[in-house]
């Protein structure tokens, strides 16, 4: 039975006719730029565009603020920002990625409930912080994911979060953590779109209520829908994502982190025994190596998706009925790729009959070609 357009999610693999289009057009609009398809590649150009429901004008909006904010804050050379201050920083805002989820997305937790802004802001500035932030970013884009992907098989791309609560007191409510919070999220939500996959805020106060209803006014919809936030009784719904030998003990499961800061040695298959330091990070040079590679791996594996979808183009086809006639849909496009690139989006006649004849001896012969072109 084939997907509703509804049904189609829009990530790398699984988009509609209707997505597919767009894709091309806004790599169209990328390539104008004169951007390396090499690092915005069509799963990057997709967050963004699943970011703004497929609408093209609001995308390119959207990307090429993107593109001046990298630029005012040298995003290409962030990789070499030295925040030597980060264990000190992690003393008084702990936080880290801790092991993955059962569907391979690496787990970022922060104990929210133990920061102390004061003393953070003692140690560094916003400013600082701010380059820490989207040094983060880079690095699981450059490292983290690709890392993952490797380790589950197949494209990892979104983050398991959870922010743990527990010690909070009436000082959270206050105005200066809500600007912290929305300091951290601006820089995610506005730059680096679809990153989370699912948000848990766990050891949620009573007067936990009040800041939520600040923060969720400038969290669009989409990420709001991500985001459950719990009481003390949360271990249960945690289970049902994560395999209790890589849920923190902290937070109910069977992981040793407590008495080991283990949040601060990035445990994951990025880093499998915690004695690989993640900050400082690695040169350029081999980052873009490792990013490469990775690449070069999702290709193969969004190659093989591509050659799926033709042969199932090919057989609807070859077992149509010569006399069936469908209702002509404009919005139908035939797609053709050249190394994971669409290359041609020419409109697909989708009516049946003698005289339109869309299931020709051509167009199976095309489709037979392409498959071996693939």
């Amino acid at each position: 039975m084939s997907k509703k357009d509804k049904d189609y999610t829009g990530f790398p693999g699984d988009c509609n006719q209707t997505q597919l289009k767009a894709l091309a057009d806004f790599r169209n609009i990328v390539n104008n730029m004169g951007l390396s398809d090499k690092i915005y590649d069509d799963p990057y150009l997709l967050r963004f565009l699943r970011a703004r429901k497929f609408d093209i004008a609001k995308t390119q909006l959207m990307f090429n603020d993107f593109i001046k904010w990298r630029k005012e804050h040298d995003v290409d050379n962030i990789m070499t920002y030295m925040f030597e201050e980060l264990p000190q920083v992690r003393t008084h805002y702990p936080h880290g990625y801790h092991k993955t989820d059962k569907m391979g997305r690496p787990i970022y937790i922060e104990r929210i409930g133990m920061l102390q802004l004061n003393k953070l802001f003692e140690i560094t500035s916003e400013q600082r912080l701010i380059k820490y932030y989207i040094q983060s970013y880079e690095l699981l884009l450059k490292r983290i994911f690709p890392a993952c992907s490797q380790a589950k098989g197949k494209r990892v791309d979104q983050t398991f979060t959870i922010l743990d609560l527990k010690g909070g007191s009436m000082k959270m409510v206050s105005k200066q953590v809500y600007n912290f919070i929305q300091l951290a999220s601006n820089v995610g939500q506005n730059n680096y779109p679809e990153i989370l996959g699912k948000m848990y805020i766990v050891n949620a106060p009573m007067m936990f209520t009040g800041i939520w209803a600040m923060i969720k006014i400038w969290l669009d919809e989409k990420t709001k829908n991500k985001i459950t936030i719990l009481g003390s009784s949360y271990k249960d719904e945690l289970l049902k994502h994560i395999d209790i030998e890589n849920l923190p003990d902290f937070l109910g499961g069977n992981s040793k982190c407590e008495n080991t800061d283990a949040l601060s040695l990035n445990i994951g298959p990025w880093n499998p025994d915690g004695t690989k330091p993640l900050f400082p990070v690695e040169q350029p040079q081999q980052q873009e190596e490792e990013t490469q590679q990775f690449n070069q791996t999702q290709e193969d594996e969004d190659q093989k998706q591509k050659l799926d979808q033709l042969k199932s183009a090919l057989a609807d086809m070859q077992f149509a009925s010569p006399t069936e006639k469908a209702p002509h849909n404009p919005n139908k496009y035939e797609v053709t790729t050249q190394n994971n690139h669409i290359v041609s989006d020419t409109p697909l006649n989708t009516e049946v009959g003698e005289e339109d004849n869309q299931f020709s001896q051509q167009q199976q012969q095309q489709l037979q070609q392409q498959l071996q072109q693939e």
